[in-house]
């Protein structure tokens, strides 16, 4: 699976018109070698150059992990002692001929101490953003990744129903995301999860990326809980909101609306579709209600070995959705001051459509 991988890294470089990439830790990193290393104070590189085997570039302490390679890897290390570090890069650098060379770089992982070094091991090449390389590389998902995203999902509904009935006036947001986190783990979730629960209630549920209070729950709020699970390192990403006790006539009306512009954006994805088209689909639904103004964030965003990533789903995106493509469809509608309702699922695009993951009830549960 991992040279496969590595052989369409290849071929995807060739397209882009890049003569190497480096990569720091994180997902594409694993995704093209399976080997876990975390960023930090000391660097560890993946090179891959056209013509050449990969190098890696790494602290001895960490050299043992190279007996989990999937495929050859030129390795250089180097010790604890930061004045032969340049050396390591410097050996490398001239092994793969990169100076004169053209070297793509992830924009939102390589870091300016690790883009230093390359810099100076090869001082005539020039760096550019490989996003586009990348995110081709990744964004459609095979069988095996898609197996993981299903069960992130599955461990992800299973905490939540675990956690319904600590829920009740009375409790803080804080405590709820707190017994969240705990079903999680216990529902199979990685100990490194996508990301700490988003519990917000009352007028906090209006602000879609809230951090959980020490507010006490009240009766007549709207409960907004944005949660999600990580399995082999692959990741889901739900929303669903609940009302304490009885609430607002307006609210049960939005928690309608949202409803019906999530079935939008999830029966609008198709292959061959605009990702474009999935956010208007959703955004009309919110439009006609006379809501328009208060759905303040696009309908969804690409998901998989990081919680947000390529294919973004934003009216002007003109990108075309194809089988193995998943992604979140989340519209909401936000009451500056009162309350807000997002209801977010997980999709993949199919060759004849599109597969919800995710399945809990959307309408408004009353708790």
């Amino acid at each position: 699976m991992y040279s496969s991988r590595l052989n369409r890294f290849f071929q995807v470089m060739q397209q882009a018109g890049l003569d190497a990439i480096a990569l720091n830790p994180g997902p594409t990193q694993f995704y093209l070698t399976g080997m876990p290393f975390h960023l930090m104070e000391r660097p560890v590189v993946l090179l891959a150059a056209l013509g050449h085997e990969p190098f890696l570039l790494l602290p001895e302490l960490e050299a043992r992990k190279l007996e989990q390679a999937p495929y050859p890897l030129q390795a250089v290390t180097y010790s604890d002692n930061p004045a032969g570090w340049q050396a390591a890069f410097d050996r490398a650098a001239a092994a793969l001929r990169l100076d004169g060379r053209l070297v793509g770089v992830e924009p939102t992982a390589l870091r300016f101490l690790e883009l230093e070094f390359l810099r100076r091991a090869a001082p005539s090449a020039r760096f550019t953003s490989a996003e586009g390389a990348i995110a081709s590389l990744r964004m459609q998902k095979d069988p095996a990744e898609l197996e993981c995203m299903r069960k992130a999902v599955q461990a992800a509904q299973a905490a939540l129903q675990a956690t319904l009935p600590f829920i009740r006036a009375g409790v803080t947001e804080r405590q709820v995301a707190a017994e969240l986190s705990v079903q999680l783990l216990k529902a199979g979730s990685d100990a490194h999860s996508s990301f700490t629960p988003i519990v917000s209630g009352g007028p906090n549920s209006a602000n879609p990326h809230a951090t959980p209070s020490d507010r006490a729950l009240t009766p007549g709020d709207l409960l907004v809980i944005d949660w999600g699970a990580a399995v082999d390192g692959y990741y889901s990403d739900l929303t669903r909101t609940f009302a304490i006790g009885e609430v607002d006539p307006e609210y049960k009306r939005i928690a309608s609306v949202v409803r019906q512009a999530n079935e939008a954006g999830r029966t609008a994805s198709k292959p061959g579709v605009p990702a474009g088209a999935v956010d208007r689909a959703a955004r009309d639904v919110i439009a006609a209600s006379g809501y328009a103004q208060f759905f303040t964030h696009r309908t969804g965003h690409g998901l998989g070995m990081e919680v947000h990533e390529p294919p973004y789903i934003f009216a002007e995106n003109d990108l075309l959705l194809a089988p193995g493509m998943t992604y979140t469809v989340e519209p909401g509608i936000y009451l500056p001051g009162r309350g807000g309702v997002r209801i977010e699922d997980n999709v993949v695009i199919t060759e004849t459509g599109c597969e919800t993951l995710s399945d809990l009830p959307r309408e408004l549960v009353q708790l």
